[in-house]
């Protein structure tokens, strides 16, 4: 009996444990049961959307229909209406340029065209001058150099009109005038007196040779911004064009600026070769005044030895010669 009560004990225990096991098991699985209930119900509306989908498209298929046919035939090609409604209005060549450019960038170019011609007369002209004045004053620097008196020099170089003669001319007038103070004074007044006169001939030489390049330096510094103001007007007009045609179109901008960019060019060919001729002629009138300075030297050096050998005896003197 006493076995019997112990092993009853022990099953009551247990069926205890299991009934306590299932109790606390019991949310759990009433949690479990309800996710999975509600699991299925989410996604029944994307079942039902597949259902509603087919009633759009009829509506919206339909409603495009009439304005695709039409533009079609107007859009052949792939091309804009506006770009094929305006052309260019001229040819874009320089002489077509011109003609159609305003009125101000017109006397824009006409004015550069005039410098350019004036720039390429004056290196004519001057080429010219400074290569004959060089080649004198060469030769009326070897002739007073080969002359032992002052005397000498002036037969030489005769009456010419040359620089080289005026030298010599000049000396001997200053020292025939100063003839009747050479005999109570020395003779350092007259050559002071000479080297004045000398140097005043070759300045006015210089001076002469020099006319005409101021013109070109001009011509050099300004040009570039006289084509800069045709090129900010021609500019100016190309815009006015696209804000009254209200369009940005190639056919609208691009004869304003072409006209704009021709007076730019313009500006560069007239003060580009202003600008190299000008230094070519400054360097050829500084050897021209150097030329011209040996010469005056050669007429200072005359006039001393003339005045050194004024006490010599003629016979000395005319062995020298």
């Amino acid at each position: 009996m006493k076995k019997r009560g112990r092993a009853l004990s022990r099953n009551s225990f247990f069926a205890a444990l299991a009934a306590s096991a299932i109790l606390s098991a019991g949310p759990i699985l009433s949690a479990s049961i309800a996710l999975a209930q509600e699991q299925p119900a989410t996604p029944a509306p994307a079942a039902q959307a597949p259902t509603q989908q087919p009633m759009t498209p009829p509506t919206a298929v339909q409603a495009p229909v009439e304005p695709n046919t039409q533009p079609a035939p107007s859009n052949v090609g792939g091309e804009e209406p506006s770009a094929i409604a305006l052309p260019l209005p001229h040819d874009l060549s320089p002489w077509g340029m011109f003609v159609a450019a305003d009125i101000v960038v017109k006397a824009v170019m006409v004015g550069l065209a005039f410098a350019s011609l004036v720039t390429w007369t004056i290196w004519l002209a001057k080429s010219l001058e400074i290569l004959g004045g060089k080649l004198r004053a060469r030769r009326a620097a070897q002739a007073i150099g080969n002359a032992a008196t002052l005397m000498q020099a002036g037969r030489a170089l005769g009456h010419g009109g040359g620089p080289g003669a005026l030298l010599v001319r000049a000396a001997e007038e200053e020292r025939a005038l100063s003839a009747g103070a050479l005999d109570h004074a020395s003779g350092d007044g007259l050559k002071e007196r000479v080297a004045s006169r000398l140097a005043r001939i070759e300045a006015a030489a210089a001076r002469r040779m020099s006319r005409g390049t101021g013109l070109l330096a001009t011509i050099g510094s300004t040009a570039p911004f006289v084509g800069l103001f045709g090129t900010v007007w021609g500019i100016m007009n190309a815009f006015i064009g696209i804000s009254q045609a209200q369009t940005t179109n190639l056919a609208v901008v691009a004869p304003g600026i072409a006209e704009a960019l021709l007076a730019t060019a313009m500006g560069l060919v007239a003060a580009i070769p202003a600008v190299v001729i000008y230094n070519v002629f400054a360097r050829s009138i500084a050897g021209y005044r150097q030329i011209l300075a040996d010469a005056s030297a050669g007429v200072e050096r005359l006039v001393s030895r003339d005045l050194d050998f004024r006490t010599v005896p003629p016979a000395t003197a005319m062995a020298a010669e």
